[in-house]
């Protein structure tokens, strides 16, 4: 058994007081819950994709809450066993172990399209580059059939998905939770504090311009659906089909 095997071994047998813990989850899954639920709660949803699951706390949260959802995690292999080990724990059978993700590969959502019809992320744009969080919008709108396929998918029939079938545009959300600032100007001196954490610890991070941001969904085929306010001056953002 190599070290990584053990540590993972000792992941998921972790109890319940040592399990990761990041406790912002904690503190937000409850008010991001009650303003996804009236929006995944749409019999055409039935597979949500979180990129960035982190710890896996949300994704454990979430797929208890939401019953008729399969919850696909997703984030960077280094994360892999703390997720896997909220999921053993929590005993969900509608939350999957985590998918290697990398926003840098240009066709990072290509094997994935047809498969969501949601997808869900908290707490990343803020702590990637602006290269990633365009291609971040670009393989979210492309897997959910809202811009076209994804770089090495299959070309479906105009105004259906992959499979054939009737495609509703406005059927279909990307949800995007955290920090944003609106015109250029910072939403709290707590933002701005962690805003300079942020560029201290990679220059390229950094709390996103919502205009920015809702620029890059527009042009990748998005419209905005809801801008809603969050405690702790956090935002949920709402986007689906354009048409």
């Amino acid at each position: 058994m190599t070290s990584k095997d053990r540590n993972v071994e000792t992941l998921e047998s972790l109890s319940d007081a040592d399990l990761p813990d990041a406790p912002s989850c904690e503190r937000n899954r409850d008010p991001i819950l009650k303003e996804l639920k009236p929006i995944l709660i749409a019999p055409t949803i039935r597979n949500v994709l979180e990129v960035g699951s982190g710890t896996g706390q949300h994704a454990v949260y979430f797929a208890e809450h939401l019953p008729h959802l399969h919850w696909q995690t997703a984030d960077r292999p280094e994360n892999h066993a703390g997720i896997r080990a909220w999921i053993r724990h929590s005993g969900r059978t509608n939350v999957a172990d985590p998918l290697h993700l990398d926003l840098g590969a240009v066709d990072w959502a290509a094997p994935l399209a047809g498969k969501f019809q949601a997808v869900f992320t908290a707490n990343t744009l803020h702590i990637v580059a602006w290269s990633l969080v365009e291609s971040f919008m670009r393989g979210a709108a492309g897997l959910l059939g809202l811009s076209g396929p994804p770089v090495g998918a299959k070309e479906p029939d105009s105004g259906t998905n992959g499979a054939g079938q009737t495609l509703n545009p406005q059927s279909r959300f990307v949800c995007i939770y955290g920090p944003f600032n609106y015109n250029g100007d910072f939403t709290s001196e707590s933002n701005a504090r962690f805003d300079d954490w942020l560029k201290q610890r990679d220059p390229s991070s950094g709390i996103r311009d919502f205009e920015s941001v809702e620029a890059l969904a527009r042009r990748v085929g998005l419209r905005l659906r809801n801008d809603l306010a969050m405690p702790a001056n956090n935002r949920l953002l709402v986007f689906t089909g354009s048409c």
